[in-house]
């Protein structure tokens, strides 16, 4: 049987999964593929450095360089994140012609192009199953199940720290500071928690699903970015008496049409007139495509909302399959190490097939996709205020949005204090263009009247 040899940097808490899952299950997967894989050296940062599971002092060195320039190694997985020094791991391996396995979400989303070229440039791959939702087959599903679909919708909730803490706070009504609090203490959550709190791990990971969904690196510092500090108690509250639940959401969507009866008329009369050419995709066109991650009510209906504590879930729409979900845990050692193995199968079967790669890493699109502002998106939205209890508040709120003809569905001023001597004000909008709806905030957060910062949260109807 072929042996492949294979070398790792980073040997701790996922380095050390992958090398003890790949022991335990060495022999399984050399039946279904006809290769003996063999993990033969390891760069680590100390040899002692606290691991959950033990590697052997023979297989470890720390200068990674004796790793990735060893002629007999064959497959190179980096596990050490960051995007310094492992990108230049990942360079190296890649000019030498030899692939490369890594869960690094942060530097795909930065450097993705550049990797993804030096990797064709040097004929060879780059796997990244692990770096989006973890054990979750993700970025296969997208890449190779569903290849003869366009992608209209992808919704995830693809960070387990901020799913962790929402659902506490539903089930146990407590309040975010709380929770955070004890997800520290529970190594749930960083010590230092903005990059999962502030939504930023998750617009990694909602970045790399969006632009191998559309062949296309959008340009992530136009990506819209919201976390879950601002969600309070009333939030969780008010929704689950709506009917919704709140998630953080990483979207990758169309716009949604417009609303007003003109446009409505309009898109009736576009329907109505036949026109051959529509019916033909243009490689070449250019498509408007809405890429964020935020908070958002998601109806307890849905599949998303019943996802709970640390797990993970994307759901995809495709043109031809329909509605797929996809559910797991999205980090951890163990669910880590079973996307890495899926991808040392892949670049082992590659390497014993003599070809470089069966399936392209990335593969750019000749429609060009842009980044939709998120100005332009129209949604129905959830307001809360924090406004003083005295008469004619209401109607100055109202009328400032009478002002920007945006529709209020419904108003409720919940018990209970919304801080500085106010109280909760809670209004639900009928679909609007965000813009409009930013202007009335602006100029309602300036009433003497409001306390705190308004909180918008969107409404996700999955339409």
């Amino acid at each position: 049987m072929e042996q492949i040899n294979i070398g790792m940097i980073g040997g701790g808490t996922v380095g050390s999964g992958v090398y003890r899952a790949l022991e335990k299950n060495n022999a399984l997967i050399a039946s279904r593929l006809a290769l003996n894989l063999k993990i033969t050296k390891i760069a680590v940062k100390a040899f002692d450095e606290p691991r959950p599971y033990k590697i052997p002092r023979a297989l470890m060195t720390t200068d990674w360089t004796t790793v990735v320039n060893d002629p007999k190694i064959q497959i190179v997985i980096e596990l050490i994140g960051g995007t310094g020094l492992a990108k230049t791991i990942i360079l190296a391996a890649l000019n030498l012609g030899k692939p490369v396995i890594t869960a690094n979400k942060a530097l795909l989303s930065e450097c993705g192009p550049e990797l993804f070229a030096a990797a064709a440039k040097n004929n060879t791959n780059l796997y990244y199953e692990a770096s989006v939702a973890g054990g979750i087959p993700i970025i296969k599903t997208i890449r190779e199940a569903l290849v003869g679909n366009h992608f209209t919708q992808i919704h995830g909730i693809v960070n387990g720290t901020c799913n962790y803490i929402l659902t506490r706070m539903k089930n146990e009504h407590a309040e975010f500071a709380d929770i955070l609090r004890d997800a520290q203490k529970n190594g749930y959550a960083e010590a230092e928690p903005s990059l999962d709190i502030d939504g930023l791990d998750a617009m990694h990971k909602t970045h790399i699903l969006a632009s191998l969904a559309h062949g296309h690196w959008f340009d992530r510092d136009k990506i819209l970015v919201e976390g879950i500090r601002s969600i309070s108690q009333t939030d969780i509250q008010f929704a689950a008496k709506l009917g919704y639940t709140i998630k953080l959401l990483g979207i990758v969507k169309p716009p949604a049409p417009a609303t007003t009866p003109c446009a409505r008329s309009a898109q009736t009369r576009a329907r109505s007139t036949p026109n051959p050419k529509s019916e033909i995709r243009n490689p070449k066109s250019t498509t408007a495509v809405a890429v964020a991650v935020y908070p958002a009510l998601v109806p307890q209906t849905h599949v998303l909302a019943s996802v709970s504590d640390v797990y993970n879930a994307v759901f995809v729409r495709g043109d031809i399959v329909g509605d797929t979900l996809y559910y797991g845990r999205g980090a951890g050692k163990d669910a880590t190490a079973s996307a890495v193995l899926s991808d040392i199968a892949d670049a082992a079967a590659d390497i014993a097939n003599r070809t470089p790669r069966r399936v392209p890493a990335f593969v750019a699109s000749a429609a060009r996709a842009t980044l939709m502002p998120p100005g332009d998106a129209i949604s129905e939205f959830y307001i809360r205020l924090g406004v003083l209890d005295k008469p004619g508040v209401l109607a100055r709120v109202t009328a400032i949005f009478r002002d920007h003809k945006i529709s209020i569905s419904s108003v409720v001023q919940p018990e209970g204090q919304g801080g500085a001597g106010a109280v909760p004000l809670i209004i639900m909008t009928h679909a609007c263009k965000e813009a409009a709806l930013q202007k009335a905030l602006r100029r309602i957060a300036r009433l003497p009247e409001v306390k705190s910062p308004p909180v918008l949260l969107r409404v996700e109807h999955f339409d």
